[in-house]
């Protein structure tokens, strides 16, 4: 069982003053390497945890962060329970799987000797009147025996009292004369204490304190033990002189683990997975000043649990160390920072918007199971655009109920940001609200010229972006996104705008174009983005062959073909994946050109696509054509560019 000695009692003293004075730190948590776990002793002079794993046959060592710094893994066959020696320099483990006890130096975590003592599974230990003091014992066998550690020989004394069914667990306050055993794993709920001043066993008193009785502990001043039973469903409390009822700590569901602190403060454990895991009390109170609750880290509805007998306090009380274990069979090694101190909640309620540079009010309330003072100062802090870091304001004071509110005239537009914190004091730990308040920003100019506009192909243009009046940042982005998936929206110009509020910059426009200016906003002017969007042609060249001459006939330059040759059309425009060009063929007849079908051809990677027209141009003699290449969008494949026709190409068939 743990056991805090006078060492680690008068750590309490000489730290009670600097932990009323420093904040909590956050809780910690980190994965034991272990299967189970038995028992919990923290070191306060080396500043470590021991934590016996019974599966494993080992201990494991860990700092106060929960890191692992060593395992003692030898001869150790289902080691369980712990108890550090009055000056923290010796760890005495009960190892039931070879019937000795390891005896540990805690300055190198290393073993030095070990008592055989001779019984059958010794399972838990415990000092008291100057002997090691331990409980041993299997089914229908259970019993007490001692180790004189003040002889030579650490004489082993067994058969001290047989009235167990099998190995009690054993507690006693630091420098007492008074031991406590339990019976575990019955419904007996059987609990003796015993006078040991003589240097064996007398039998003050015995009672039932319920079923399945999983921990105890004994309170520092030797006076009461606090019991942990499967039920009832709370920690009762008995005096150790008579073993008469002097109170209990409510609690939940299932009691498995129960620690005192030094100064009496009492950690109260319950395995359950829908309530809290941990019931913290000042000594004799009725309410609790502080509740934990285990998060869910495995794969059911119900969150982690606390494992039997596994809370244990530093010496100073400013750490509560917990083993959980979840559904996967994961245990974590928690530290939990400041549980004397009662938990603080602060709400803050601003308003959901409001006008800058207009006066708000700013309410809210603090509380805590331990009420705190009318008039407790509390800080506040506006965080907003023109203070990122946070900028204090005047502190506030809390009214008999807890209540405060505060004016404040904000600067800034945007989100503002309202903390209000409690620093804590020797009773309460700190804790802080926040609230955010959408505060009025205006709404700048912003424009984009040539929106609407198509270009030619590869054509330079110059954009310029126009902001109006804002209040500091005069900053603006222009971003090009050229039309289709392969080419990503990209910045191209970020800078201040000069005296007219104007950012240029010129693009190479072979795609269609979206253009945004983008104003990041300050703490007066809302942030504001502005788009143009133009066309760019695709560049169409069409070329003829197979003729035997050209010439200048009808206003247009014809090509002539001999009715045996087919005309070659040759057509090139930039490449896109699935670009085809739309080829016309239209006839002149009569005063009118009269189009026939047009099909789509597709281009080659090299933006090349060639038709040539067949037939019987024997039929063909003294009628004039005419052919056209065309990018249109949508209807050749792809939309990246503008509609853009070519130029039409003219011809006739002589005999």
């Amino acid at each position: 069982m743990r056991t805090l000695t006078t060492a680690t009692t008068l750590a309490v003293l000489f730290s009670s003053a600097a932990l009323a004075a420093t904040p909590a730190s956050a809780d910690t948590s980190k994965a034991l390497p272990v299967k189970q776990t038995a028992d919990i002793v923290v070191d306060g002079v080396h500043q470590q945890v021991f934590v016996s794993d019974p599966s494993n046959g080992k201990i494991v060592v860990t700092d106060y962060a929960g890191n692992v710094v060593k395992q003692l893994t030898t001869n150790l066959t289902g080691v369980s329970g712990l108890e550090l020696s009055a000056d923290s320099g010796t760890l005495y483990a009960a190892v039931p799987g070879l019937d000795a006890i390891a005896v540990i130096d805690t300055a190198t975590d290393t073993e030095t000797t070990r008592y055989d003592v001779g019984a059958d599974q010794p399972r838990s230990v415990a000092l008291a009147g100057g002997k090691l003091w331990f409980g041993y014992g299997g089914s229908a066998a259970g019993n007490i025996g001692s180790v004189d550690l003040a002889s030579e020989q650490h004489e082993v004394t067994l058969g001290l009292d047989s009235d167990w069914y099998s190995a009690p667990i054993l507690d006693a306050a630091p420098g007492s004369n008074v031991l406590v055993g339990a019976q575990t794993g019955d419904s007996s709920g059987k609990v003796v204490s015993y006078d040991v001043t003589s240097g064996t066993p007398n039998r003050l008193a015995a009672t039932s304190a319920g079923e399945n009785t999983k921990d105890i502990a004994v309170t520092p001043n030797g006076q009461d033990v606090v019991v942990a039973s499967g039920y009832p469903y709370q920690h009762p409390v008995f005096k150790t002189a008579d073993l008469t009822a002097d109170g209990s700590y409510a609690s939940d569901t299932y009691p498995n683990a129960v620690a005192v602190a030094p100064d009496g403060t009492v950690a109260a454990g319950v395995d359950g997975w829908y309530n809290p895991d941990i019931f913290v009390y000042k000594p004799g109170a009725t309410t609790s000043v502080r509740e934990y609750d285990f998060p869910n880290t495995g794969h059911t509805s119900g969150s982690d649990e606390l494992a039997d007998s596994a809370l244990a306090w530093s010496p100073d009380a400013s750490r509560l160390f917990a083993v959980s274990y979840n559904s996967d069979g994961v245990y974590t090694l928690r530290v939990l920072q400041g549980p004397t101190l009662a938990a603080t909640t602060v709400t803050v309620d601003a308003p959901a918007s409001a006008a800058r540079a207009k006066q708000l009010t700013v309410k809210g309330k603090v509380t805590s199971k331990v009420a705190l003072p009318a008039g407790t100062e509390l800080t506040v802090t506006r965080t907003d655009l023109e203070s990122p870091n946070g900028k204090s304001l005047p502190s506030v004071a809390t009214k008999a109920d807890g209540t405060f509110s505060f004016t404040d005239t904000p600067p800034a537009g945007g989100k503002v940001k309202y903390k209000v914190a409690f620093a804590g004091d020797a009773e309460h730990a700190a804790g802080s609200g926040t609230d955010t308040v959408d505060v009025s920003r205006a709404k700048p100019t912003l424009t984009v010229n040539n929106n609407g506009k198509v270009y030619s192909y590869g054509k330079d243009v110059k954009f310029t972006a126009h902001l109006g009046t804002t209040y500091k940042n005069r900053t603006v982005e222009i971003w090009a996104d050229p039309f289709g998936s392969d080419k990503p929206n990209k910045l191209v110009k970020s800078g201040k705008v000069n005296s007219d509020g104007n950012l240029s910059v010129w693009l190479d426009l072979k795609r269609d174009t979206k253009v945004t200016a983008k104003f990041a906003g300050d703490s007066r002017y809302q942030p504001r983005s502005a788009s143009s969007t133009v066309g760019a042609k695709v560049s169409v060249s069409t070329s003829v062959s197979n003729h035997y001459k050209a010439k200048s006939a009808w206003g247009h330059t014809y090509y002539f073909f001999h009715k045996t040759k087919n005309p070659l059309i040759t057509t090139k425009m930039p490449y896109f994946p699935g670009r085809q060009q739309k080829f016309e063929f239209e006839v002149y007849y009569q005063g009118r050109w009269y189009p026939g079908d047009p099909a789509y051809f597709k281009l080659g990677t090299d933006g090349v696509s060639r038709v040539q027209i067949t037939g019987d141009h024997g039929e063909d003699v003294g009628w004039r054509f005419r052919v056209r290449s065309s990018y249109i969008n949508g209807s050749s494949g792809d939309t990246v560019n503008s509609t853009t026709h070519g130029a039409w190409k003219y011809f006739t068939f002589t005999s």
